[in-house]
């Protein structure tokens, strides 16, 4: 009954889960840009107060962009991955660069959540999403960082396990005896960026998806900010 149990959950998880959670993305995403686009957008708060913004925002992009690219290329190019990891020497490297950017996510990711907590006008704008998503990221950079203190050597590993593993949810025929054998941080962490990516959507963070695109050649605009007594008295 216990191993029943287990099988049944780590089908849930690795297979149901991943599925589910590509569907509701795709659905808000398409559902949000058609009927409510004017949301598209990061709706910074840089405005309200840039300093703390600045040393929080700009580790906490770094971070994440360095790590999602480590776990790409480890997604698209595992055998170069391996390869790379041959020589001890190239494999410290790896490791500890991959620590160093996800201690800089952790420290950016604090920096934003003091920033809102702290300014009033800051916290008055964060909405109930925002909070969430905030506790996503910081669940998920733990569990990254505990996996890399205590299942060490995540990069070879991810490669020759869990690479499979994804490639097998893309051709729809999914295997998860790859990950059933995984310590539970590394599920739990697994776990998490499914639900993050079903969340994504519903979040600020889907100014990702269109950004980077129409900033490329755009003009260059200028904003004015005349402020609430000015704004009346010319009324």
């Amino acid at each position: 009954m216990v191993i029943e149990s287990a099988i049944f959950a780590d089908q849930l998880l690795f297979i149901v889960l991943p599925y589910l959670s590509l569907t509701v993305f795709l659905i808000e995403s398409i559902r949000r840009y058609l009927r409510q686009t004017f949301t598209y957008s990061s709706l910074s708060s840089q405005f309200l107060e840039n300093q703390q913004h600045f040393w929080a925002v700009v580790p906490f992009h770094y971070g994440i962009i360095i790590l999602f690219v480590g776990h790409l290329a480890a997604f698209l190019i595992p055998r170069t991955i391996l390869a790379w990891n041959s020589l001890p020497l190239r494999l410290y490297i790896l490791e500890a660069t991959a620590f160093i950017f996800g201690v800089l996510t952790f420290i950016g990711l604090v920096s934003i959540v003091v920033r809102r907590f702290t300014d009033p006008k800051v916290r008055l704008v964060t909405s109930l999403a925002d909070w969430v998503i905030l506790a996503m990221f910081g669940i998920q950079i733990f569990t990254g960082l505990y996996t890399a203190v205590f299942h060490s050597w995540g990069s070879s590993w991810f490669a020759a396990a869990v690479t499979p593993y994804l490639w097998s949810l893309f051709t729809l025929s999914p295997e998860v005896s790859h990950i059933v054998a995984m310590p539970w941080m590394v599920k739990l962490h697994i776990v998490g960026a499914y639900v993050m990516f079903a969340f994504f959507p519903f979040t600020r963070l889907v100014h990702v998806l269109v950004v980077p695109n129409p900033y490329l050649w755009r003009k260059p605009q200028v904003v004015r900010w005349y402020g609430i007594k000015r704004l009346l008295r010319s009324r």
